[in-house]
């Protein structure tokens, strides 16, 4: 008998990538997995090994924008869940989050059996209530739910980030592989570098003999024209994701904020030079399994707010990564030389 199998993870880009390691592993074992995925995160789905379908619905609990509640939209996204004809269902969530909203919704949908990470109570909302403890990476705190219930990684699978293959040829755009790629533009405000420290940083990367890349989505264009000069070739808003995917695999490093474009190197095995700002924590959030150097105070006072405007005068975290050091690790990884997660400026 077949088994049907749903991961669900609402979230961004970023978010999605570092669920695949979980993904895969479910996959191993099922014979098929659909992923649901928020609308912000369904293009990271489409690229996800293990999956068959892509589901997608905003969650009003998650989404930064959220739609309206409707009893209409509702029940249409249950008679959608309904009419997969699941047999499991892994809700994957970051710790600020509750999985019980949408456990209820699959149970409505009549999921027969659902396991998520809660420290809530969850009555009869779930099958699995899996707990994690300390502060480990979200990737392996995603595929700890995944073993807990009892799917684990194939032989050979290395547990890192990882995209489908094979990508799109973007060498029209690149040139050779080897280039360093600067992405400026993160989702909220304060986990991005201001525009002339960026522009600073890509001046500072060509002058010492970089060639250099400047990548973001459409609503960055103009932050990408600004950023890249007269000194970097300008791809804001011209890549899909998976051309943007083979822009980063082709980099000798990345250099990014928080921001999914710094997972979507991890999964295609490009080093990072990681400007973080540590409105979250680096622990859970830093680019996974690839190199990384950690730039940025990391004891910052806006440290563990989750803010999304900076609430310090002069985002003095981000601010005070000088163009130098970006060039000095970013050659030191693009070298090869052994990563190092650096905890400060």
């Amino acid at each position: 008998m077949s088994r049907r199998a749903l991961v669900a993870r609402m979230d961004n880009v970023g978010d999605v990538l570092l669920a695949g390691p979980c993904v895969r592993a479910v996959a191993a074992h099922v014979d098929s997995v659909t992923l649901l995925a928020g609308p912000r995160g369904r293009a990271a789905a489409e690229l996800l090994p293990g999956v068959d379908k892509v589901v997608t619905w905003c969650a009003p609990w998650i989404d930064l924008e959220p739609p309206a509640i409707t009893s209409a939209s509702v029940g249409a996204f249950v008679d959608e869940i309904r009419a997969l004809d699941l047999d499991l269902a892994l809700i994957l969530t970051s710790f600020h989050q509750s999985p019980l909203p949408l456990a209820l919704l699959f149970r409505m949908a009549g999921v027969p059996w659902i396991g998520a990470i809660s420290d809530d109570y969850p009555g009869a909302l779930l099958d699995l209530r899996h707990r994690v403890e300390g502060d480990p990476p979200e990737a392996e705190r995603a595929l700890s739910l995944a073993e807990a219930a009892g799917f684990r990684l194939p032989p050979g699978d290395d547990g890192k980030l990882a995209v489908r293959q094979p990508l799109p040829d973007v060498s029209g755009w690149t040139g050779e592989p080897g280039y360093v790629v600067v992405h400026p533009a993160a989702s909220v405000p304060a986990r991005q570098p201001s525009a002339d420290r960026s522009a600073a940083i890509v001046a500072a990367l060509a002058l010492a003999g970089h060639r250099v890349i400047v990548t973001g989505g459409m609503a960055d264009r103009s932050l990408t024209a600004g950023v890249a000069g007269n000194y970097a070739i300008d791809l804001g808003g011209v890549t899909t994701l998976p051309e943007l995917a083979a822009v980063l695999r082709d980099a000798g490093v990345v250099v990014a904020p928080n921001t999914g474009p710094a997972h979507l190197a991890a999964a295609v095995r490009t080093p990072v030079v990681s400007l973080f700002a540590p409105v979250v924590p680096a622990e859970r959030w830093a680019p996974y399994g690839v190199p990384v150097a950690l730039l940025g105070d990391q004891h910052a006072t806006c440290r563990g707010t989750r803010a999304r405007e900076c609430p310090v005068a002069g985002h003095p975290c981000l601010e005070s990564i000088t163009p130098e050091q970006v060039v000095m690790v970013a050659e030191e990884l693009s070298a090869g030389r052994p990563g190092r997660l650096r905890t400060g400026v």
